[in-house]
C-alpha cells in the first residue's frame, strides 16, 4: 500500500496543550519560549502494519542506513508490502536488501499477527486506548515499549505519552531542569532516572507527548541543529 504523503491532523488541539504546558510548569514554558511553535507531522503511514515494519528496520542503525535497507525493501515490492506476501517471501531476498536475520524474524512474526488480529487495523486501533495498544503490540517480537510509544506519538497522535526510556528525553530533561556545568559535557549520570520524569510529568498530563516533543528540541537547541522533533532513538 503507498500513501500519499500528507500528515494526518492532529486529533487534539496543539495550541490548547501549549498553554497549559506554560501554565503548569514554568521551566517548560522558558524552553516553549526558546524553541518556538509546536509543529510535530504526523507519519502518514496508512496503518500500523507499514509504522511498525519501518520502525523494525530502523531499529539499532543510523538513519542514513536504515533509511537505504528501507528504501530496498519497499523497491523490492514496490511500495510497503502486504502482510502475506511478506510472510511469502524467501529469507534471501530480505538478507540481500540487508535486513538481518532477527530483524527478518520480526518482520514476519509482525506479519503473522497482522494476518490473525493481534495488530490491529487503522480503523480499530484508534479505538483502543495507549495501554490497550503498548499490550497489544509488544506481543509482536522485537516491538518493545519504547516502539509502540513512538507509534503513538508520531502515527496516532495521541496527546499523553511519556516515554521515560527515551535517551532524547532523559537528555532534554536534563538540559532542561538539572544544573549541568556548562564547561562539560552530558554524562550518563546526569539523565534522570524513569520516577524522576514520572513526578515531574504528572504536571504535564494530559499533554505529555507534547513535552516530550519539546525535550526533543532542547537536544536540537543545545547542538545547534534545526528541529527534528523526534527522538535520536528510532
Amino acid at each position: 500500500m503507498i500513501h500519499d504523503g500528507r500528515s494526518p491532523k492532529l486529533p487534539f488541539d496543539a495550541a490548547e496543550a501549549v498553554a497549559h504546558l506554560r501554565a503548569s510548569d514554568a521551566k517548560l514554558g522558558a524552553l516553549i519560549d526558546r524553541a518556538g511553535a509546536f509543529t510535530l507531522k504526523l507519519d502518514p503511514s496508512p496503518s500500523p502494519f507499514e509504522s511498525l515494519v519501518e520502525s523494525i528496520l530502523y531499529q539499532q542503525l543510523h538513519g542514513k542506513a536504515a533509511a537505504t535497507i528501507h528504501r530496498r525493501v519497499r523497491e523490492h515490492f514496490g511500495g510497503d508490502p502486504a502482510p502475506w506476501l511478506l510472510l511469502e517471501t524467501p529469507d534471501e531476498i530480505l538478507r540481500a536488501a540487508g535486513v538481518s536475520f532477527n530483524k527478518i524474524k520480526a518482520l514476519k512474526d509482525l506479519a503473522a499477527r497482522t494476518l490473525d488480529g493481534t495488530v490491529p487495523t487503522h480503523a480499530a486501533i484508534k479505538k483502543m486506548t495507549d495501554a490497550e495498544i503498548v499490550e497489544r503490540l509488544t506481543e509482536v517480537r522485537g516491538i518493545g515499549p519504547w516502539t509502540v510509544e513512538m507509534l503513538l506519538i508520531f502515527r496516532l497522535g495521541r496527546p499523553d505519552v511519556l516515554p521515560v526510556s527515551d535517551y532524547g528525553v532523559r537528555k532534554g530533561f536534563a538540559l532542561t531542569f538539572q544544573r549541568v556545568p556548562k564547561t562539560r559535557a552530558l554524562e550518563a549520570a546526569d539523565l534522570p532516572k524513569p520516577e524522576v520524569l514520572l513526578k515531574r510529568g504528572k504536571r504535564w498530563a494530559p499533554f505529555r507527548s507534547v513535552a516530550s516533543w519539546y525535550l526533543w528540541r532542547a537536544c536540537d537547541l543545545a547542538k545547534g541543529t534545526a528541529p527534528t522533533g523526534r527522538s535520536s532513538l528510532k
